[in-house]
């Protein structure tokens, strides 16, 4: 008897763990379903997609990815590829110039009001976009920036995300204050200060910032949708779009296609740089 005891309590935690993976791998497919269905739906016919639940095509259509690559109004989808990385390169270089010459003065200068400004900043993380849109696209009309990209770049060369202030600021402060008087007693001014020791040691914030203003910016469809109307100015949001046709002529097929192939950039970046992101988004808030 005690030996059957013995040899049920050291199998039980394997039991416990197969249940548990079980579980996981239950609840990851279920998750995972819609993902797959839009893949599936990729190489059905449009007859097909929203009559048939079976994740198995009847019969591969390739000619959706052909069909749906080719583009809109004589503008290739790869146009639109293009233009999407445009605002995603300016973006990151703004958002990071911008937020990190803030970041660095809330975090290691010292200077009248730092408090009331820096609550202000964090003031703006809850104003909503629609509260500014009506002001934001007169000023843009009357300065002609309308059908055009400075609207969606300009803003991110001035710290328009207080998100990313807060957030490098946090990861500055936590640098040792030890580091800062060794540069001041080796003659480092502020400039090299910031461009040579804190940018460097902040350079887990800094892959966090880019990889969520990579992701926001791809994913962005109300304000592109708002400032560009002309199609070869189209990022890969609006495009998607325009293969839904109000009037029942939408090719579903094509746009799923283009749909799997516009998530691929996202995915490359979350496998690839998903270590630097949890490290940039935690180290502030474990270490604050």
């Amino acid at each position: 008897m005690n030996k059957n005891k013995g040899i049920e309590k050291r199998f039980m935690p394997k039991k416990k763990v197969v249940l548990y993976h079980l579980a996981v791998i239950v609840f990851g497919v279920i998750l995972l379903y819609p993902l797959l269905w839009m893949l599936s739906s990729s190489f059905k016919e449009d007859n097909e997609i929203f009559n048939s639940m079976n994740l198995w095509p009847s019969r591969f259509v390739f000619e959706n990815y052909t069909q749906g690559w080719s583009g809109l109004s004589g503008t290739s989808f790869g146009r639109f590829f293009i233009n999407s990385f445009i605002l995603v390169g300016f973006n990151i270089i703004g958002t990071v110039m911008s937020c990190s010459f803030a970041a660095y003065a809330f975090a290691k200068k010292e200077f009248r009001l730092k408090k009331l400004w820096f609550a202000l900043m964090m003031g703006t993380m809850m104003l909503p976009i629609h509260v500014t849109l009506i002001p934001t696209y007169i000023m843009f009309d009357r300065l002609g920036w309308i059908n055009t990209y400075l609207p969606l770049i300009v803003p991110s060369f001035f710290g328009f995300s207080g998100f990313f202030i807060f957030l490098m600021t946090q990861f500055m402060r936590n640098i040792p204050k030890e580091i800062d008087e060794a540069a001041k007693i080796d003659g480092c001014n502020a400039w090299n200060h910031y461009l040579k020791i804190i940018m460097p040691m902040s350079l887990p914030a800094i892959i966090t910032t880019c990889i969520f203003t990579f992701i926001w910016t791809w994913n962005d469809f109300f304000s592109q949708m708002i400032y560009l109307t002309d199609v070869k100015l189209f990022t890969v949001g609006l495009a998607l779009r325009q293969f839904v046709d109000a009037t029942g002529q939408s090719s579903w097929g094509s746009l799923f296609a283009m749909t799997t192939i516009s998530l691929i950039p996202l995915f490359l970046i979350f496998v690839f740089l998903q270590q630097y992101l949890i490290e940039g988004v935690t180290a502030g808030s474990v270490k604050g």
